[in-house]
């Protein structure tokens, strides 16, 4: 049987979390106490605390409490294949494990369907000691372990030992960066563990993306109520840039005389492209018609393209801002075909720092939002996973209370949390060229920043890179190529410091389009 880790360690950790529940219980019921005496602001504030702190204790008893039961169940099954005879036939070995599920289903009042899954599940999350360990502890939710249980299928076992080594081993070749697992929301993990799946899938990306496109299909659900779903399965930069142009269109059509949220607007807007403006199932006649009137923004997409991927060099995936990674032929295709709602990023090889201007007027330029969608990557506020052309880019220190427009005083956050950042004492630090902003709350928990986590680059074969101790000093930071050297002016009088260039100065456009146009013209087609 496969090794179902320390029972006894997870029951002892349980007894002590039950343990700390009760003493946190005594302690506001005498609080509870006080505030019948004289209730004031004090008082109230302190029994807050109380069930934070409870919460974090919750927080810490589910995992060991899943990993026992991730644990019995995949045990339940295995004991009931051990009790056959080794020469038992495939459909006797089949209807003992359906038993086994049905009787499991049973205890647990689940579905045999949702029995059978959790079976499946807890069997795979047994297999991988570094994710059951992290469980018993504590470490990760079960939400947390189910993902890894999902993403490694279809995964060979050297590569899922290499997936859940690189999030769960820190002395692992190349560990994941930035925050550990269970600090992070369910849907960001995914999207960390997806993006690294489909960087070392044994097979490519474009060859997984064809068979996926092969199953493309719009589906029809009647709901309660009159309503219906309908949904779409596209390839992924088509689904993305159609989500970006109806919330543009439905940012575009939001005034003070509209009553329909943007939730309400998005349907509406594509029903109207589909039907015909006018036509669509919107609140009035008049509100749709007024879709026909109001000319569609710019959606801008970003797409991060690796500069060798772009060269045809390597198919090493692209990113699709608000999507997750695509493949590099899909990414060739958009730059080569010069798609109107797709921005294409290349970053700065050295340091990727993002474009930085002073304090001389308030108003951004495109360019510094496009530059700071990329570094956020989502709404910057603790475990907010809302993608970036939904967000505002916000000044940390406000304007008026002498706050810089420079990249280390602004960051993205969505309308939500736009809001409660100036009504309430969430306060953001100062972010960095390379990182988004961390937190702190009301109550003073600091919530690390939440950056993108970007692997590195894949050099095509035959070309090595540099190690970093063989570059020149200047290449880590330090001053010893340049601080002896006399300052140096070029000679032609029609040359620009951009240091002396007004950031709203019409010349800045054409210069970062012409900086980021240097790779068109070795842009290939698939």
């Amino acid at each position: 049987m496969a090794n179902r880790g320390g029972g006894g360690a997870v029951t002892e950790g349980i007894s002590a979390s039950v343990a700390a529940l009760d003493a946190l219980g005594l302690e506001d019921a005498a609080l509870a106490s006080d505030a019948a005496v004289g209730a004031d602001v004090d008082v109230l504030q302190r029994r807050y605390e109380p069930r934070l702190e409870r919460l974090e204790v919750v927080k810490r008893l589910e995992g060991p409490l899943a990993a026992v039961k991730a644990r019995d169940v995949a045990g339940a099954v295995e004991i009931q294949h051990a009790l056959l005879a080794p020469e038992a036939a495939l459909q006797e070995r089949t209807y003992a494990e359906m038993s086994a599920v049905e009787e499991i289903a049973g205890i647990l009042a689940i579905s045999s369907r949702a029995a059978a899954a959790l079976e499946d599940q807890s069997r795979r999350i047994c297999t991988l000691p570094p994710v059951m360990d992290a469980l018993s502890a504590g470490a990760v939710s079960w939400q947390h372990a189910r993902i890894v249980a999902d993403e490694t299928e279809g995964l060979t076992p050297a590569g899922a030992a290499g997936l859940v080594a690189h999030f769960f081993d820190p002395e692992a070749p190349s560990p994941a960066r930035g925050d550990t697992p269970g600090d992070l929301i369910p849907s960001r993990f995914r999207a960390n563990v997806r993006a690294w799946r489909e960087r070392h899938h044994p097979e490519t990306l474009d060859k997984r993306h064809a068979k996926g496109v092969a199953d493309r299909r719009m589906e029809y659900t009647p709901d309660r109520d009159g309503t219906a779903w309908l949904s779409l399965y596209l390839p992924g930069h088509a689904a993305s840039a159609i989500w970006n142009r109806t919330t543009a269109t439905a940012r575009g059509l939001q005034s003070p005389d509209e009553t329909r949220t943007l939730t309400q607007l998005r349907p509406d807007i594509a029903a109207s492209l589909l039907l015909g403006a006018g036509t669509a199932g919107g609140e009035t006649d008049a509100n749709t018609a007024e879709l026909g009137k109001v000319p569609t923004p710019r959606a801008d997409v970003l797409v991060t393209v690796p500069l060798f991927a772009l060269l045809g060099l390597t198919d090493e995936p692209a990113e699709l801002d608000g999507f997750g990674p695509i493949p590099a032929s899909m990414a060739r295709k958009l730059v080569a075909d010069g798609a109107d709602s797709f921005y294409r990023v290349l970053v700065d090889p050295r340091d990727g720092a993002p474009l930085e201007i002073g304090r001389t007027r308030y108003r951004l330029p495109e360019t510094i939002k496009q530059w700071i969608r990329m570094r956020d990557g989502k709404c910057t506020f603790p475990g907010c996973t809302n993608h970036t052309p939904d967000n505002d880019t916000d000044h940390l220190t406000a304007w008026h209370h002498g706050g810089s427009t420079g990249i280390n005083n602004l960051a993205q956050l969505c309308p939500k949390h736009h809001r409660l950042k100036h009504n309430s004492h969430w306060t953001p630090d100062a972010a960095t060229p390379h990182e988004p902003p961390g937190w702190t709350s009301p109550t003073g928990r600091h919530y690390k920043p939440e950056p993108p986590t970007p692997e590195p680059t894949v050099w095509p074969q035959g070309i090595l890179p540099l190690s970093s101790a063989a570059l020149p000093a200047c290449f880590h930071g330090e001053d010893a190529c340049v601080e002896d050297l006399p300052p140096w002016e070029p000679d032609d009088d029609t040359l620009i410091d951009l240091d002396d260039l007004p950031p709203d100065d019409p010349l800045w456009a054409e210069f970062l389009t012409q900086a980021l146009s240097l790779a068109q013209p070795f842009a290939l087609s698939p």
